[in-house]
């Protein structure tokens, strides 16, 4: 099996003609493809429509491809939209195909594998609780067996949280009138999920009320959204292979804050990357195709012991501002602008901080 990335820049949200061309040119087989993952330049909010809007986009493009309506094409294909690209960052799509056949062949060397899938469909009542965060670890414990990998090959979980929708017997019948089904509630629940599945954090210490309570628990690859009226999460897994074979491997590593350098630094070197004089070389800008991380606005109002405004100030969202730092970081690091940078942290990484993953070419 190998895995490979397409990254193409965008224009507007509604662009896909990076795409289109590389199919129409046969470099990219619209059936071989497993998820589309991008930024896109709304305010990332809940009334961000361009995450819609790049995503109808898609669907009526491949649709014509895969043979099926525009609305079937999310059942065939994983399609998860940040919004939200300010500063530095250049909006851009990123396409993971997957080719060949499973093998019992190991190659000497690991590289990139993935696999995809949805939890059951959730309930109102289930979002928050442990039975999104046990229905979110069996997925993820289930791909980890579809690619036949140990939870230190796995690097980054992408999921696009469930949130359905709102019934008047929901709220009715809402236990102790405590109804979760936010987006907050969601993105904390699947990741406590991945941190179960990977063995980060014990399931004893699990439980209703540790969700976006206890910040002591969080999973160090786990990288989540949450999208309205969704019905079952998407879930995404990243992990380096034996069994695969290709060019790419996945290396993350852990920021534990917002302007946490080093922390990058060392995802770079686990691909055989070293910054010179805090950047990477020209040279090896063109190793890195894609960067993932999740950052908040620390919630105790301080960096390092410094206070920070960015819960204060009326004139920007908060999440616009540790976006902002993140990116800049990322890719004054890198020295590329296309970085993937998602707000809302809720156990992913700790707290303050967050995860952060990058997916490049191999040394050897």
């Amino acid at each position: 099996m190998r895995t490979a990335l397409h990254r193409f820049f965008t224009m507007d949200p509604a662009d896909v003609s990076g795409l289109a061309r590389a199919i129409a040119e046969g470099a990219v087989n619209p059936t071989a493809i497993v998820a589309i993952i991008g930024k896109t330049e709304g305010n990332g909010g809940i009334n961000d429509f361009t995450r819609t809007l790049a995503m109808m986009a898609l669907s009526q493009m491949l649709a014509a491809h895969l043979g099926c309506r525009p609305e079937a094409v999310e059942e065939r294909i994983v399609l998860s939209f940040s919004g939200g690209s300010e500063g530095v960052t250049a909006p851009h799509i990123l396409v993971f195909t997957v080719s060949g056949r499973a093998t019992e062949h190991l190659y000497p060397v690991k590289r990139l594998a993935i696999a995809a899938a949805h939890t059951r469909p959730f309930h109102a009542q289930d979002v928050g609780r442990m039975a999104m965060v046990r229905e979110t670890a069996r997925v993820v414990t289930q791909l980890m067996h579809t690619l036949q990998v140990e939870s230190e090959d796995v690097h980054l979980v992408q999921i696009k949280g469930a949130l359905p929708a709102l019934g008047s017997a929901t709220v009715c019948n809402a236990s102790n009138g405590d109804l979760r089904c936010d987006m907050a509630w969601s993105r904390g629940a699947s990741a406590l999920g991945v941190a179960l599945a990977l063995g980060e954090v014990a399931e004893s210490r699990l439980s209703d009320d540790a969700i976006n309570r206890d910040w002591s628990l969080y999973s160090s690859r786990a990288s989540v959204s949450a999208k309205p009226l969704l019905q079952r999460s998407e879930v995404v897994l990243f992990a380096n292979s034996c069994r695969w074979e290709g060019d790419l491997v996945i290396a993350h590593g852990v920021m534990q804050d917002i302007i946490d350098v080093p922390a990058i630094h060392a995802a770079l070197n686990q691909l055989g990357l070293q910054p010179v004089d805090g950047q990477l070389a020209t040279a090896d800008v063109g190793k890195v195709l894609a960067v993932f991380a999740k950052s908040d606005a620390d919630p105790r109002a301080s960096i390092r012991h410094r206070r920070h405004t960015m819960w204060t100030d009326a004139d920007i969202s908060d999440m616009r501002y540790s976006r902002c730092v993140v990116s800049a970081l990322l890719a004054g690091v890198i020295g590329e602008t296309g970085v993937y940078v998602s707000t809302r942290a809720e156990h992913q990484g700790p707290q303050g901080g967050g995860p952060v993953a990058v997916i490049g070419y191999a040394s050897s």
